[in-house]
């Protein structure tokens, strides 16, 4: 009879709420403490590069901003040939203008295996700067954010499994905050400021989480096609579904390949173009076209400025004019036959598919670009967020006073445990790196931490 009673004061609505609750929170707990150290780093870094504009065009105002102006911008060619001249070891791979008439000229090259970006008027080819691409001041926030600096693939792969980790951070954060009970606004749409001690932190950190959890989210997921593994599994949605990117449009003809993607030859290649197969000149002993007619050509096609042209490489290189734009609409990615001139492909934002739009104009606005300075101001508040929710749950843990890790209690229903567990798997398969990580955890927790009790009281340590 008693053992009856146990059982069903175990089961009861009450009981079975407190332990989905505490098995969510045990899951909360360990993707939090995972994933906060990065998401400080990808807030913090991203915040800076949203700003990449005003900064670079503050520090470096003595090479974007033409020192004299003048009434006609002279040919290209003259561009390059006083570059040569300037740099005659080093060897051209791009040329870039800007639609503004106070901007210099940028011409991309290779000096001494070093690349660089040197700066000239285009009213008098005088040469008034250069710049170490990698070490460009944005360029470095940006190889934070994406590589943690160290660069590679784990590095890589470490920035994706952390953006997945909140993503399930997240969700469970939401059931966490979902009011049981309707009575107030304060504590859940808004926090109770003269509360004291854990309540105000906690207010601090679960009503901010909710409303920017949207933004978040969005962040999250216009930065995955980045990525290694959900990036390639995005990529081959969109092939699979034909609602990626043609190859080719709007030329005629065999178009032999060089069995090269876009974005190993060229700079500035629009996303949904970068993976595209590139088209190869047809070697016939012609002599190369000028960049004077690869910018006539960009004129004819009307591709709109900014746009960076890239030289051939080797005897069935193409010239490649990209254009990614601020407005995706406009963005571009034309191969010219580097003998004939003629246009081997051309496409265009209206030559992608659904997909591919989505994601060309989710990848403006992870990066600020959408819609102007308002973009910039919504993804500066929303990483501001995430580094106030990191330092409150920092500050809501320590208040818990932690033996050890600190860890919540695991539920008494196995039952729940299970389900959750289930769940979790569930979410590994779409998110392989988190499924991954899940079975690392379960063996190193079963082959390790419960075969030694000083880590078996660290991670599983009751709290005061």
């Amino acid at each position: 009879m008693r053992k009856e009673k146990e059982k069903k004061q175990t089961t009861s609505p009450k009981n079975n709420r407190a332990a989905w609750y505490q098995a969510v929170w045990r899951w909360h707990f360990y993707a939090g403490l995972f994933a906060s150290p990065f998401l400080l780093i990808l807030a913090f870094s991203g915040g800076v590069y949203l700003f990449k504009p005003q900064i670079e065009g503050w520090l470096y105002q003595d090479q974007y901003r033409v020192s004299e102006m003048g009434s006609q911008a002279l040919p290209a060619s003259v561009m390059l040939g006083s570059v040569k001249e300037s740099y005659p070891e080093a060897s051209v791979t791009a040329y870039k203008v800007y639609e503004e008439n106070t901007r210099t000229v940028e011409v991309g090259i290779m000096d001494k295996g070093v690349a660089k970006s040197v700066y000239l008027n285009p009213y008098t080819a005088n040469v008034q700067g250069e710049l170490i691409t990698s070490e460009k001041f944005t360029e470095i926030f940006k190889k934070l954010h994406s590589e943690l600096i160290v660069g590679g693939t784990f590095a890589n792969r470490l920035v994706e499994l952390a953006a997945c980790w909140t993503i399930i951070l997240l969700i469970t954060g939401l059931y966490m905050w979902w009011p049981r009970n309707i009575k107030s606004v304060w504590g859940t749409v808004l926090p109770r400021l003269n509360a004291r001690g854990r309540m105000f932190w906690r207010d601090l950190h679960a009503v901010p989480a909710f409303w920017f959890s949207i933004m978040i989210v969005v962040l999250i997921a216009t930065g995955l096609p980045w990525s290694g593994v959900m990036g390639e599994q995005i990529n081959r949605l969109a092939v699979s579904t034909n609602s990626g990117y043609p190859a080719f449009a709007h030329s005629f003809g065999e178009k032999p390949l060089s069995a090269v993607r876009a974005e190993d030859v060229a700079e500035d290649v629009p996303w949904a173009s970068q993976n595209n197969e590139v088209p190869a000149s047809v070697a016939g002993g012609y002599q190369t076209i000028s960049i004077d007619d690869v910018t006539m050509v960009a004129s004819m096609e009307k591709v709109a400025k900014p746009y960076t042209i890239s030289m051939p490489m080797g005897e069935d290189g193409v010239y490649t004019i990209a254009a990614s734009h601020n407005a995706p609409w406009d963005n571009a990615t034309l191969h010219l036959d580097q003998y004939t001139g003629g246009v081997l492909s051309d496409v265009r934002f209206s030559d992608y598919g659904m997909l591919a739009k989505g994601i060309t104009a989710g990848i403006a606005l992870h990066e600020g670009r959408l819609f102007g300075w308002f973009n910039q101001f919504l993804g500066l508040i929303t990483c501001l967020a995430i580094i106030g929710i990191v330092i409150s749950s920092f500050i809501m843990w320590r208040k818990r006073k932690p033996e050890g890790l600190g860890s919540p209690k695991k539920p008494v229903s196995k039952k729940v445990t299970r389900t959750l567990f289930i769940g979790m798997i569930i979410g590994g398969i779409i998110m392989p790196l988190v499924g991954l990580s899940i079975i690392l955890v379960v063996i190193f927790d079963w082959l390790i931490v419960k075969r030694v009790p000083t880590l078996q009281r660290w991670f599983h340590g009751k709290t005061t």
